[in-house]
Formats: structure tokens, sequence, C-alpha cells
């Protein structure tokens, strides 16, 4: 995908709208849609471009760094590209010109091997023979009576595997309700606490509503939480209430604001346990659980609950 379409998809898989991918980072709707349609060209210059898509990509989840590298290829591309045509090339035709240039050397090196290997085998045969002592060490000879000289390999020398500090469960400082308007401005703040006290009947729940979307009243809410330090998140174990359609995000930063809690995972029609495993860990202080979308209850209204949260990582 292009750098647009790998933004715009990132951000259908958060739950975000353009509207609220604004709001975060301050950036124009107008011009999150057009690069959203690989059109950087309201962007104001280079260095803006590269601050918009960094913005953008942490917004909606996404890493940043295959993006300014794929947007900086295309730019030398593009360079080299009009320096030697007649007329002017646009992103797209480089982008295409860079991709096809990737495809065909290998696909063009593997048709010359394969005529190699037809060859060889009609002139000496399948499979050669190949017999060789690896390049970095020389083998050992031993010599037996009546059997001629025997090589034997040389033992490999044995490496140390770096240790790896295991992840394990991280206890939460404290838990506090949060809203669009920040902590301690979202439903129930005084049953936030039940979702970190490591008892299944006890859980802090939304309020109800008159549809999945808040009855239109607002983009979301949620729970954060303050590890009391900064910690390194792997993996989330989210208990909620047994109906699904419960759509929500993991956002983890060092600041208790929506704009500074980026999201790391999401997951949609959610129900019972969820586990989510983040594909790169991420470092802060605060965790946030924000939904997006509620559930159906008995009474036919719209509401989460979240039970016995466990955050896995490291200190």
């Amino acid at each position: 995908m292009s750098i647009g379409e790998a933004l715009a998809e990132a951000r259908r898989q958060a739950g975000l709208t353009v509207t609220q991918v604004s709001d975060q980072t301050g950036i124009r709707e107008t011009i999150i849609a057009r690069i959203e349609g690989d059109d950087f060209s309201a962007c104001g210059g280079e260095l803006y471009v590269r601050g918009y898509i960094r913005s953008v990509a942490r917004a909606v989840g996404a890493d940043p760094e295959p993006l300014i590298w794929e947007y900086e290829a295309a730019q030398l591309e593009l360079q080299a590209i009009t320096d030697d045509a007649d007329e002017p090339v646009t992103p797209a035709q480089a982008r295409q010109r860079r991709l096809t240039g990737w495809i065909v050397p290998p696909v063009l090196a593997l048709g010359v091997m394969g005529l190699y290997l037809a060859a060889f085998h009609f002139l000496v045969g399948w499979p050669p023979a190949i017999s060789a002592a690896p390049a970095d060490r020389a083998p050992s000879v031993s010599h037996h009576r009546g059997h001629g000289t025997q090589a034997t390999p040389a033992p490999v020398p044995k490496t140390a595997t770096p240790a790896v500090v295991a992840a394990r469960a991280l206890t939460p400082a404290t838990a506090a309700a949060f809203g669009p308007a920040g902590a301690g401005q979202g439903d129930n703040p005084a049953l936030a606490p039940l979702a970190i006290d490591a008892n299944s009947a006890t859980a802090w729940h939304t309020d109800w509503y008159t549809s999945a979307q808040f009855g239109n009243l607002y983009p979301g809410t949620g729970l954060l939480v303050d590890m009391g330090r900064p910690v390194t998140i792997t993996a989330a174990r989210i208990t909620l209430g047994p109906a699904h359609g419960a759509s929500l995000q993991l956002r983890v930063g060092a600041t208790p604001a929506l704009a500074g809690l980026p999201p790391v995972a999401h997951a949609a029609n959610a129900g019972g346990v969820v586990h989510l495993r983040l594909t790169t860990s991420a470092r802060g202080r605060y965790v946030l659980i924000w939904f997006t979308s509620l559930p159906p209850d008995p009474a036919g209204t719209f509401q989460a609950s979240v039970h016995n949260l466990r955050l896995d990582g490291r200190s």
C-alpha cells in the first residue's frame, strides 16, 4: 500500500474518523484527507510532510518510520526521473517505477538461474556432488589403517545468547474514569478502582446510552490507568461483559490526555475476555482503555464494563 492507503487503513482499523484524528493531531481535516489520497501538496513543504506523517501515524497506531522512508525514497526517485524526463513526472508514476525496479531484477535473476540449472542437469546429471568445508574453519584430519584419510569437521563453538527480560503482570497504581474532557470527567468515576482490584466479581462500567455511539453525545469514553511510573506494555487482558459489540482501543503514553496517548492495539465487536498482544511494545506511564462503540445490555440500552484488568510488560 502507498503512504496514504496505509494511514487510511490504520485509521479505519483504529475506529477513528478523519475528524477525530484532526482533533488529536491539530492537523486540518482537509490536509489529512489529502494525505490519505497521497497528495502532499497542501502540507507546505517536505519538512512539514514528515511531521504530518509522523503525527497522523502515531494517532492511528501505525509505525511512522517505514512511511517516512517510503516518502523520502519517492522524493529521490521523483527527482531522478524528473531530471531525465522531458516532461513532469507525478509522485505516483515515480512510485510505480520504483516498485517495478524492485520486482523485475529479482525475477530476471531467477529466470537466468533456472536456465543455468537446467543446462547443468543436462550435462552432468542431478544432483551435483558437493563437498566443501566451511570457509571459516579447516577440517581436522584423522588417519585410519586400511581406509585412507577421512576429514571430520571441527566442533562448532557455542555462542552465548543474550538474556531477555520476560514480560510479567504489572501492578497499576490507580484507575480513573476518562472522558473527552480528560481524566476524572468520564462515566462513573467512583467505580473506576474496581476494574483493577483483582476481583472478577466487581467492575467499572460506563453510563448507559440509547445507542452504541453514546447517543451521539460523545466520541468515546474510557478508563485511565496510572502505572505510577513509566513501564513497557506488551499485552493486555480486558474482561468485558458477556455481550459482544464493543469497539475499543488500548492507548499508551506519557501524559494523561487523549492527544498524548496514541493507540497501540484495538478490538472490534468485542465481548467476554479480550486478549490484546502488541506487535510493538509501547512505553509510558498511562494506559487508556478507550471505547468508541458500546455493546447492548439486557435493558435494551448500551453499556460497557471492565472487570479485573491485567496488563503485562516490563518495568
